[in-house]
């Protein structure tokens, strides 16, 4: 029995393992999150995205071709409802992560960025150069966060060279700039990168990743501390992925896109999630009663893995306590004590023979 009970422990433990994994991952619950893996031919129809500019849906909704191969030409990729990066509620500040794969052409274009634009931002306003964004800046410069994607070179600001990842507040100067050389990758090589882009709330931390491989880099190649909650209080917002080509003929394609808006507590400090998780029909706007049934899922998951916790303690323990118990001794027999017994043994002589004796001559 001791031996059986201690064959089944790792049972037990690997049905352990699973429910702590399943609490992690309700702790670091999705407050609002979509997927764009596929885009509609026609976007008038698709409810999830607008498209400014001259980009437009291609290859049957495969990508979207944010800037096509004309001279001066801009365009814009966003999704249609606002966030706010604060909870409805307790006012804590969310954090996110965005992922995206994208293409840019050989041509020496502006490339493209990923944009978090404040509501009354003019959408529909461009230029041929920045990333179209000069005319937007000019009139609300004030809560713009870009990450731009540059394969360009404009000293009027200050640009690396024509390979680099940049982080811009609230300007096209960047407040933090990485070489791409340095991984070796070129932005406008024709091939599809990927980018992870995600922002600690905990930390105040905003980190880039780039990868071609498809593979989530443990080490970001940018790296810059900004409080956005401070940025951005309760601001309506809008995130969207913006292009332009200058006076190029460069063309930038984007293949999918996904965006995690989520709540993690102060004691899980890990590398940021992967957003690669189902479009929700509602606005990505943190609201209380949006959270309160996974809340409750949560302590009840909870409460059965401190139940399986107990159990498993207990089971652990007691097996440990009778295989400690369970001591092989040797048969023994019993032995039966052997009496010995002694008895006198007389000698009668007859008296006739001793009265013999006498008589003889």
């Amino acid at each position: 029995m001791a031996v059986m009970m201690v064959l089944s422990l790792p049972r037990y433990s690997f049905s352990l393992m699973l429910v702590s994994f399943y609490l992690v991952t309700l702790a670091a619950k999705p407050i609002s999150s979509f997927s764009l893996k596929k885009f509609d031919k026609d976007a008038n129809f698709d409810p999830k995205i607008i498209l400014y500019g001259d980009a437009k849906i291609v290859d049957g909704g495969s990508s979207v071709k944010i800037t096509p191969s004309l001279n001066s030409s801009a365009g814009r990729l966003m999704y249609k409802y606002p966030i706010r990066f604060v909870d409805g509620k307790t006012r804590k500040p969310l954090s996110f992560s965005t992922y995206f794969e994208f293409s840019i052409s050989p041509q020496n274009g502006d490339g493209l960025a990923f944009v978090v634009l404040p509501n009354g931002f003019p959408m529909e306003e461009f230029d041929g150069h920045s990333f179209g964004l000069s005319p937007g800046l000019e009139k609300r410069r004030n809560g713009v966060l870009a990450v731009e994607f540059d394969t360009s070179v404009d000293k009027n600001l200050s640009d690396l060279n024509a390979n680099h990842v940049g982080i811009d507040v609230g300007s096209l100067v960047s407040a933090r700039v990485s070489n791409v050389s340095s991984v070796n990758l070129v932005l406008n090589s024709g091939n599809k990168l990927h980018s992870w882009i995600d922002y600690d709330a905990s930390s105040k931390r905003l980190e880039v990743r780039l990868s071609k491989s498809g593979h989530r880099p443990y080490d970001p190649l940018l790296s810059y501390p900004i409080n956005l909650c401070s940025m951005w209080k309760e601001e309506e917002m809008f995130v969207g992925i913006s292009s332009s080509n200058g006076n190029s003929t460069q063309s930038t394609s984007i293949y999918s896109w996904s965006f995690r808006l989520r709540h993690v507590p102060s004691w899980l400090h890990s590398q940021p999630l992967d957003p690669n998780y189902s479009l929700p029909s509602k606005p990505l706007i943190a609201q209380e009663k949006n959270i309160c049934l996974p809340r409750i899922l949560a302590a009840l998951v909870f409460g059965i893995g401190c139940g399986a916790l107990m159990v498993f303690i207990v089971l652990f323990t007691r097996a440990i306590f009778v295989s400690k118990q369970a001591v092989v001794v040797p048969t023994e027999y019993p032995v039966h004590p052997m009496e010995f017994g002694y008895e006198k043994i007389k000698v009668v002589v007859e008296k006739a023979a001793t009265d013999a004796k006498k008589v003889e001559p």
